[in-house]
């Protein structure tokens, strides 16, 4: 694999883990929400990622001669959770059924708030993995100077 396809790589782990905080922040932001355009509670999304191939336009013409291919990663889908929403006794809510009981969504905003660390380390690693193609290529040219 070519210094500039593993920058694509990067690339693409930096967009799935941007995405997956955006889920995240949204999950978390919605946590109390009982009421949606859609009627009823907010309904947790997660998202999945696919491997793929990646390309580099500077790498396609080498990465075919030696019959390399990089696999980055995206998103395949957003899932949103289906399951029964929490129902919680608040008679006085505006949103409570006849038997007084509000339906809140399952989101845990402790376990997303854990996701979105572990987003973020990822978007890091990236960056700096970035950062350091960078500095061998910058080397690279260096060399070729002298």
């Amino acid at each position: 694999m070519s210094l500039f396809s593993s920058l694509s790589v990067s690339v693409s782990g930096m967009s799935v883990q941007r995405t997956r905080a955006e889920i995240l922040v949204e999950n978390i932001a919605n946590a109390d929400t009982t009421r949606t355009a859609e009627g009823g509670p907010y309904r947790r999304r997660d998202v999945v990622f696919e491997s793929h191939e990646v390309s580099s336009p500077f790498s396609v013409l080498l990465d075919s001669e030696l019959q390399l291919q990089a696999t980055g990663v995206e998103v395949s889908q957003i899932v949103v959770d289906s399951s029964a929403p929490d129902r919680r006794y608040m008679p006085g809510h505006p949103d409570a059924d006849a038997d007084g009981y509000v339906a809140f969504p399952r989101v845990n905003p402790a376990e997303d708030m854990v996701d979105l660390l572990g987003a973020a380390r990822s978007y890091q690693a990236n960056v700096s993995a970035i950062s350091a193609v960078k500095d061998m290529i910058q080397r690279s040219i260096d060399l070729f100077k002298s």
